[in-house]
């Protein structure tokens, strides 16, 4: 672990970033706390709350290209802090929200604030490269990574606990304030010739034609096979990992029986997990040669899906959390070792397109996962429904598997700008 404080203590724009990161998104647990807490005092709580979830998710979805296409042509830098102060203003508006009663204020904020996330996501993916030497750029993404499974746990227990000492209002004023903090922290950032646009200035002067450029992203993707193949796994593990999500509130509360408590602690197991399969992939990362990598990814993906089969199935709450931990701890481990290549693989000048559409990807079938499950769990019990899920994430391997084996995964050059390219303006302040 020293090595992960080594490029905190070193890399200051990477301090700034990191920083930024730890209290925008505790920042975001608050407001995802406290709009939930309203959702449920609603008298139909049900329906606002996928009313809430569909309005966060489809925004997102569409906002995405958009997203990538500007990333690539404007300065990611500013687009990134125009995000922040989007959402900071967004995160006020929810004040009114609070006595209000009023459902449709939030599916409004909701959609807004989720439309204005991907433009700050994939701009931190897109400069990760830039503001990182290739040395340190495998522990600045696994540090990236596992502070957001941290954040995921603090964040709703700080949220929890806000909102119950001192109300709606705190939450989403505290909320706006973490935005704020994040876009000044991105002000701070500096590097060599003092722009992060990804295209020289007179190609990105040319007329904008997003849809043009963003097909070009698309055929960029597609013809590097490795980024295809992360981006056909990624939405394998969501068509499962959709329901999953569905899935620790049912077994908390309907299988188990252990109401709020036991979803806390479902929760709590799986976010541990995703954080020890981080520090896992950031041991191992280093070590494994490229086909290691591939073999690793399988492997993963197999244990993933296998233990989430054998969860559903436990009759002890204790082995079912055990088992929990183990499989998102696979995910944690394919997470951070998947991400680490595209860091290192994808051009600059696309950056930008390819991780918003994998993130777009991601949540459109995570969406429908969703949906299925929920419409499943009429019809079917939750146990029947984990067995479908564990196995539609599994097979993400056997895909992986077949590409890899057929030779279909050659290890692309790479592009990471070498600290002879990027000069990282270094200062004690």
């Amino acid at each position: 672990m020293a090595d992960l404080l080594q490029v905190l203590k070193e890399n200051r724009n990477f301090r700034y970033t990191w920083a930024a990161q730890v209290v925008s998104e505790i920042g975001d647990h608050f407001n995802n706390i406290a709009v939930f807490g309203l959702a449920v005092q609603h008298p139909n709580s049900g329906l606002v709350v996928t009313g809430v979830l569909l309005a966060r998710a489809i925004p997102a979805i569409l906002a995405g290209p958009l997203a990538g296409v500007l990333l690539d042509r404007m300065d990611r830098k500013r687009i990134m802090i125009a995000s922040d102060l989007v959402r900071a203003a967004v995160a006020l508006g929810f004040i009114a929200t609070a006595g209000s009663g009023s459902a449709a204020m939030l599916y409004l904020l909701s959609a807004l604030l989720m439309m204005a996330s991907p433009f700050f996501t994939s701009g931190r993916a897109s400069i990760l490269p830039v503001i990182t030497t290739s040395e340190q750029l495998h522990a600045a993404n696994s540090l990236t990574q596992t502070t957001q499974w941290t954040t995921l746990a603090v964040g709703a227990m700080l949220g929890g606990a806000s909102v119950m000492q001192f109300g709606f209002h705190w939450a989403f004023f505290l909320n706006a304030m973490s935005f704020l903090f994040s876009a000044w922290c991105i002000w701070q950032l500096q590097i060599s010739g003092g722009s992060f646009r990804a295209r020289p200035a007179a190609h990105a002067k040319s007329p904008a034609r997003p849809l043009h450029e963003y097909s070009e992203g698309l055929r960029y993707m597609r013809g590097v096979p490795l980024l295809l193949g992360i981006a056909v796994v990624n939405m394998g593990w969501a068509s499962g990992g959709g329901a999953a999500q569905i899935l620790f509130s049912l077994f908390g509360e309907n299988v188990f029986h252990k109401g709020a408590a036991g979803i806390g602690t479902l929760w709590g197991f799986g976010g541990m997990g995703l954080v020890v399969g981080g520090v896992i992939a950031h041991r191992l990362g280093p070590r494994l040669s490229f086909e290691a990598y591939k073999r690793a990814v399988a492997i993963c993906y197999l244990i993933h899906g296998a233990t989430y089969i054998v969860f559903s199935q436990m009759q002890s709450f204790t082995l079912a959390l055990l088992f929990m931990g183990i499989s998102r701890t696979a995910v944690g481990v394919t997470s951070v070792l998947n991400f680490s290549q595209l860091l290192r693989h994808v051009s600059n000048e696309y950056r930008g397109r390819v991780f918003s559409t994998l993130e777009t990807l991601t949540w459109g079938v995570m969406m429908l996962s969703m949906l299925a499950a929920g419409i499943a769990s009429q019809k079917f019990s939750p146990r029947t429904i984990g067995v479908w899920s564990g196995a539609l994430s599994s097979m993400t391997a056997i895909y992986w598997l077949s590409l890899d084996l057929s030779g279909r995964l050659p290890k692309p050059p790479e592009e990471t700008a070498g600290p002879e390219e990027v000069q990282v303006h270094e200062s004690t302040v």
